[in-house]
């Protein structure tokens, strides 16, 4: 399944670890989603939203 924000489009993001001896492996920050029912169009419909876009207040929770 695709790590996206349905709303803002928030994708991974791309680093490194680096160890103490200053190895570096590739990793990938994912952002946080959550799965929830949005109201949409007088209905209700499921979408994967990012924690920042849950707490700005960017879509209406359904009931």
């Amino acid at each position: 399944m695709a790590q996206r924000c349905e709303v803002c489009g928030k994708g991974p993001q791309f680093g490194n670890n680096v160890s103490h001896a200053n190895n570096r492996t590739a990793r990938k920050f994912n952002p946080n989603l959550q799965a929830v029912r949005v109201q949409l169009k007088g209905g209700t419909q499921r979408m994967r939203v990012c924690t920042r876009c849950l707490k700005a207040g960017k879509i209406a929770k359904a009931a």
